[in-house]
């Protein structure tokens, strides 16, 4: 912060230096911008260090025979979404269109007199579309890395490429253009702030139909039904991993303002870190009184769990009610993760789809209770919760929020992924799975001391 701090004279001297340039004073409005600027690229720095926490935690979370893949598929993935959100999904998500998609600004090729028609939906905001393209390509990639800790170590290189490629193009853009880019749930009030729906419930439900149509891991259930415990190699990067997380989501949240001038966005990053607290020791407790140990994974998940929730509502609620939403974010979690794991007995490695969907699903439902008319009035989007007298409109606007993007993205995922199953298949053999990712996929370890050869072998030598 101090860096950015020191920034700021610089870019005020900037935006003087280019308004004299242009024979013209600078203005109260011109140093404004500027900062709002600046607020939006710290903002963009820190969601995209969310990678590095999604690569430590889903590593320290899984086997050491697969840590190199899985912290590596993250730079992947982010490349992917980089190249595709330009070139396709930013038009989609917030491209002039009609109801349901955008269909406009293609590669960003659009010229600055008309950047506001164009990209309508954003125009509230008077940042440099290069820096709205950047903050929003971030949160696409936290949606993307979420599908991947739902499938992790077990799925095969190819499913990155094109399900990736797809996810980016068409299914998340779509479900942003919905809520974010002017569609039908916007013209309905659809509250979600930061992303609960558009970035974690999305991401959620591809990584639940990832897991189902994939199967579980060799050796996670046995035939009489019963589940064997899975430990990742490493609580303390996992431990690391959500430190970055939590870290990062001040820019997930307070960046959504997507302005430094006035208090609003100190504010936002208040409600998310009183959500997170209380996330942590909820769960925290809960897991302690089911299964008799105060389990520190199920913590980290807890942390987790009350960002997704407070990621919809953080701009609508009163401090109170953040500590509330985290609380129960953080309970639902825990039990959440016991059904998947024990009942329905979907293998998902990370818990994404309980910590990502379901606490996605509560977050977003959350505004229809807690949203307080002031913030309310301020923001201009929906109407009070039920708890401020409100009525049941916001929770009904917000349930059908939840239920069509839910069977949008588990329809969309299934079809493709399907197909990917049926045509190049996406899980890795048996042999390779026994051996790992780091070896099967890359030829070598993520640990390679703790093999023989150095832990670099081709892919016939491995198997």
């Amino acid at each position: 912060m101090k860096k950015v701090l020191a920034m700021l004279p610089l870019v005020l001297l900037s935006v003087t230096g280019q308004a004299l340039a242009a024979g013209a004073e600078p203005t109260v409005k011109d140093a404004i911008q500027a900062v709002d600027a600046l607020w939006v690229i710290v903002a963009f720095a820190l969601v995209f260090l969310m990678q590095a926490g999604f690569a430590l935690l889903e590593a320290g979370a899984t086997r050491m025979k697969n840590a190199g893949h899985i912290a590596g598929k993250n730079v992947l993935s982010f490349g992917i979404t980089t190249l595709v959100f330009w070139a396709i999904g930013f038009a989609i998500t917030f491209g002039s269109g009609n109801s349901f998609m955008g269909s406009s600004g293609w590669f960003l090729n659009v010229a600055d007199e008309q950047v506001n028609e164009v990209f309508a939906s954003l125009a509230w905001t008077d940042t440099p579309l290069a820096a709205k393209f950047l903050f929003q390509v971030v949160f696409a990639g936290v949606s993307l890395a979420i599908f991947w800790g739902g499938i992790a170590e077990r799925s095969k290189l190819i499913v990155y490429f094109v399900f990736g490629a797809i996810f980016i193009a068409l299914i998340y853009p779509i479900v942003g253009h919905w809520i974010w880019g002017g569609g039908w749930l916007a013209a309905h009030g659809k509250q979600d702030f930061a992303g609960s729906t558009v970035v974690h419930l999305t991401g959620a439900t591809a990584a639940l139909v990832g897991a189902m149509l994939l199967g579980p891991r060799i050796g996670k259930y046995n035939k009489d039904g019963s589940v064997n415990v899975i430990p990742g190699h490493n609580m303390v990067y996992s431990v690391l991993g959500v430190i970055i997380l939590w870290f990062g989501w001040f820019g997930f949240n307070a960046g959504s303002t997507m302005a430094a001038n006035g208090t609003f966005f100190p504010y936002v990053a208040l409600t998310t870190n009183l959500a997170a607290a209380a996330g942590a020791v909820a769960a925290l407790l809960t897991v302690w009184a089911v299964l008799g140990k105060p389990d520190i994974s199920y913590m980290l998940n807890g942390v987790l769990a009350a960002l997704v929730a407070i990621t919809a509502s953080c701009a609508f609620v009163k401090p109170w009610a953040a500590v509330v939403i985290g609380a129960v974010a953080g309970i639902l979690m825990v039990f959440s993760y016991l059904f998947f794991d024990r009942v329905v007995k979907v293998d998902d490695p990370v818990g994404a789809f309980s910590v990502h969907g379901v606490a996605g699903i509560w977050g977003t439902l959350s505004t229809g209770f807690f949203a307080a008319p002031d913030l309310v009035e301020k923001l201009g989007v929906g109407k009070p919760g039920l708890f401020y007298g409100g009525g049941f409109h916001q929770l009904g606007v917000q349930a059908m929020g939840v239920a069509s993007v839910f069977a949008f993205v588990f329809i969309a995922s299934f079809i493709v992924l399907y197909l990917l199953k049926v045509t190049v298949g996406i899980r890795i053999s048996r042999e390779e799975e026994i051996i790992g990712l780091d070896v099967s996929e890359h030829g070598t370890s993520g640990y390679p001391e703790q093999l023989p050869n150095g832990g670099t072998y081709t892919k016939a030598e491995a198997l």
